[in-house]
């Protein structure tokens, strides 16, 4: 089989999320598997342990649930490695998480020997933030974990992998999953040095979906991840103006009205006449710096702090209008124009629906962020939405991978190519 044929069969993307983890060979077409950027370690104590003991001294993929216990026990067991896009060099844990998640998923797929298979050409994305020791201790991983199942391997950047994947050379790229956002411009490879990343993503979103249910009754949900999470995916809107909609909401409560049922269960959330807080939701993603919020903050909901995380300085209140035109403004002036051509938009943080009838006070998010630039005086700029933006990440690793040359041997100083890995 030639390389090129080999690789149609044979390649493998791994898109490590801040909250999911999307995986799988290219042969699955469209939709990867997709399963939580996470990892258990249960009590090698208990009685349950010893008697019946997993296989593993931590849990990933689709059994985590299966352990969970109290919330007071999660906190210390169960572990989101990468809820800022990176690891600290010495997080013994979160690696452990992170290579378990690689076997996890090379071991979802058994490939027939008979067929000529010698192994995937894997491509694995990380942050465009990540420091050299996470491709150091990745690329580690995949020789640790290959046992027959890895030819090759190769790391790229996210915003790198989006762009690839639509085909787009000159762009800017934002990619905004669970933990934080990127922005990340784009002129035939990434602009490391222009790039700006936020402390702020669909974990936030979370928060203060969160406060509305402490306020509208609900309080007993409110420490729920997963239920709060199904909250704000079904009932939370973006404001084109968020003070037009508050306004409009409470006018009209019946047009705004938000309910939503937890499937399986007889628990049903109606926030009646508090209905026009739903736009809330959508407008902390975009820009928390609205004079509502601070009340949210003043009872004790944490505002987005700037964090530094090796040398990133990841900012928490800026707006994705000003992220943008921050990023854009570090390249060269004659660049600008071309960049502000295409801005795409990528992770399931910007996955927002229009409802019916509200089309006139809620947007999706491509108008929300053209607006937010013309405010600031950008207005001949194009903003859209990848193809699947849950899943645009993961396509363009498997384009990606596809792509490279196989003769073309891993570059320390570039970071790319592919590195083999042996048996």
């Amino acid at each position: 089989m030639s390389g090129d044929n080999y690789r149609s069969h044979y390649t493998f993307a791994m898109d490590f999320g801040t909250s999911d983890f999307k995986f799988g060979p290219i042969t699955l077409g469209e939709n990867p598997r997709i399963v939580n950027n996470r990892g258990y370690f249960p009590d090698k104590s208990s009685v349950m342990y010893k008697a019946f003991e997993p296989t593993s001294d931590v849990i990933v993929g689709d059994d985590v649930p299966l352990y969970l216990q109290s919330a007071e026990d999660l906190s210390s067991r169960l572990i989101y490695p990468m809820r800022n896009g990176m690891i600290d060099k010495g997080d013994a844990q979160a690696w452990r998480v992170v290579s378990s998640l690689t076997s996890y998923s090379l071991d979802a797929f058994k490939p027939d020997p008979n067929d000529g298979f010698q192994g995937y050409y894997v491509v694995a994305s990380l942050s465009s933030v990540s420091p050299r020791y996470m491709y150091e201790r990745l690329l580690g991983l995949f020789q640790e974990n290959n046992h027959g199942k890895i030819r090759a391997v190769t790391v790229i950047p996210q915003p790198f992998a989006v762009a690839i994947g639509h085909g787009v050379t000159t762009c800017v790229v934002i990619e905004s999953g669970h933990g934080n956002s990127q922005v990340c411009p784009i002129s035939k490879y990434p602009i490391r040095a222009a790039q700006v990343a936020l402390n702020r993503g669909g974990g936030d979103a979370n928060a203060i979906t969160s406060e509305i249910l402490k306020d509208t009754g609900y309080g007993d949900l409110a420490n729920e991840e997963a239920v709060v999470r199904k909250v704000k995916e079904n009932i939370g809107l973006v404001p084109g103006n968020l003070d037009n909609a508050i306004a409009d909401a409470r006018k009209f409560p019946r047009k705004a009205r938000a309910k939503y049922r937890v499937p399986g269960t007889r628990v049903e959330i109606d926030l009646e006449k508090d209905s026009w807080s739903r736009f809330l939701i959508g407008e902390y993603v975009f820009n928390p710096n609205h004079e509502i919020f601070e009340s949210y903050f003043s009872r004790g909901m944490p505002r987005p702090k700037d964090v530094k995380m090796g040398d990133t300085i990841f900012r928490g209140m800026l707006d994705f209008g000003e992220a943008i035109i921050a990023s854009v403004e570090r390249c060269p002036v004659e660049l600008q124009p071309m960049l502000y051509r295409e801005v795409l938009l990528s992770g399931g943080n910007f996955s927002w629906i229009v409802p019916p009838k509200l089309e006139e006070i809620a947007v999706d998010a491509p108008t929300k962020v053209r607006l937010l630039l013309r405010d600031r005086g950008i207005k001949n700029v194009s903003v859209k939405m990848t193809s699947s933006p849950q899943f645009s990440v993961w396509h363009g690793c498997i384009i990606y991978g596809f792509a490279v040359p196989e003769n073309y041997e891993w570059d320390w100083q570039r970071l790319e190519g592919w590195m083999r890995v042996s048996n």
